[in-house]
C-alpha cells in the first residue's frame, strides 16, 4: 500500500513538472525549460543572377584592382601612342621611339619566325637554374646566420662587402672564372639573386618571438625542433619576400650579362636589335622582359601565399 502511494506521488510531480514546462510562463512564475525556438536554416540564393551577384560581392576588392590595372595599362598605351605619332620632343624625344602599332608588327614577325622564341626559352632556363641555385645556398645559409651568431659575424661582412657590387662589374671577372658563357651568366643570375634572398632570411630570423622559442624549448623540443616548428615558419614570410625581390634583381642581372657576354637570350636580342638600328624590337624585348619578370614574382607571391596562410596581409 505504501509502495502504491509513493508511485502516486511520483507520477504526480512528474505531470505537475510537464505542465510547468510546456505552459507559457506566467508573471511571476519560474520557467524551468523555456520552449526551443526552432532556427530557420539559411536559404541559399537561387538562380544564377543571385550566385553571380554574391561572386561579385565576395571579390570586389581582386575585380577592382584588375580593373584599375586594366585601364593604368591603357592609359600608357594610349600616351604612348600619342607621343610616337605625332613625334614629340619635349626635352625628351620621342622622334625615334617605335608606336605600339610598330613593337606589334615586330612581334608578330618575330613570333613567326621562332627565333624570339628560342631566346626566351634560353633566359628562362638561365633563370631557373641561377634562381635555384640562390635559393638552395642563402636560404639555409641565412637560417643558420640568424641563429649562430658567430657565423653571422664571419659570413656578414663578406656579404655585404660583396652585395653593392652590381652585376655587371661581375661580368669579367665571371668569363675568367667559368669556362663557357653560359656557366658565366649563370653565375652572374644567381648573383643577383642570391643576396635579396639572404638579407630577408636574416631579417626574418631577427624577427621570430623569443616567447615562442622558450615555449618550445619547456616543452621539450629539441634543435631540430625548433628549427623546424618555430624558427622556419615564422621566418618564410620574409623568405618570400626575398624571393620575390631575388627574382626581379635575378632578371636584371641576366639581362646585363646577355647583353655583354651572350650570344643568345632577350638581353642579346635587345642588343643586337640596337646594333642593327631595328628600333621595334628593342621595344619588343624590354616589353617581353617586363612580362616575364612579372609573371614569375606573381607566381612566387601566389605560392607564398598559398604556403604561408599565418601571414598577415594588407
Amino acid at each position: 500500500m505504501k509502495h502504491t502511494t509513493a508511485l502516486a506521488t511520483v507520477a504526480s510531480a512528474k505531470d505537475r513538472f510537464a505542465r510547468a514546462t510546456e505552459e507559457p510562463a506566467r508573471a511571476g512564475s519560474v520557467v524551468l525549460r523555456p520552449p526551443r525556438v526552432p532556427h530557420a536554416a539559411p536559404v541559399p540564393p537561387r538562380g544564377a543572377a543571385a550566385r553571380l551577384k554574391r561572386w561579385f560581392r565576395l571579390n570586389k576588392g581582386t575585380i577592382r584592382a584588375i580593373l584599375l590595372g586594366m585601364l593604368s595599362i591603357g592609359l600608357f598605351i594610349a600616351l604612348w601612342h600619342v607621343l610616337t605619332v605625332n613625334r614629340m620632343s619635349v626635352y625628351v624625344r620621342f622622334v625615334n621611339v617605335p608606336s605600339p602599332e610598330q613593337v606589334l608588327e615586330s612581334a608578330e614577325q618575330a613570333f613567326a619566325s621562332g627565333r624570339f622564341f628560342d631566346h626566351i626559352v634560353i633566359s628562362c632556363r638561365r633563370i631557373l637554374i641561377g634562381f635555384s641555385i640562390a635559393t638552395l645556398v642563402a636560404v639555409p645559409l641565412g637560417l643558420l646566420m640568424g641563429r649562430y651568431k658567430l657565423l653571422r659575424e664571419v659570413v656578414f661582412p663578406v656579404s655585404e662587402v660583396m652585395r653593392p657590387i652590381p652585376a655587371i662589374a661581375w661580368v669579367p671577372m665571371a668569363i675568367m672564372l667559368w669556362p663557357t658563357n653560359e656557366e658565366s651568366i649563370v653565375f652572374i643570375t644567381f648573383l643577383g639573386s642570391f643576396f635579396p634572398i639572404l638579407i630577408n632570411t636574416l631579417h626574418g630570423m631577427s624577427t621570430v618571438d623569443e616567447v615562442l622559442v622558450r615555449a618550445a624549448r619547456c616543452l621539450g623540443a629539441r634543435e631540430a625542433a625548433t628549427f623546424r616548428e618555430v624558427y622556419f615558419p615564422a621566418a618564410l614570410p620574409q623568405i618570400f619576400t626575398g624571393l620575390t625581390v631575388g627574382m626581379g634583381v635575378a632578371w636584371v642581372s641576366l639581362i646585363a650579362a646577355e647583353m655583354i657576354s651572350g650570344q643568345f637570350g632577350i638581353g642579346y636580342f635587345t642588343w643586337e636589335s640596337y646594333s642593327l638600328v631595328q628600333y621595334s624590337d628593342i621595344a619588343l624585348g624590354m616589353i617581353c622582359i617586363g612580362v616575364l619578370g612579372l609573371a614569375s614574382s606573381f607566381a612566387i607571391r601566389a605560392v607564398g601565399r598559398i604556403v604561408t596562410p599565418w601571414a598577415t596581409r594588407h
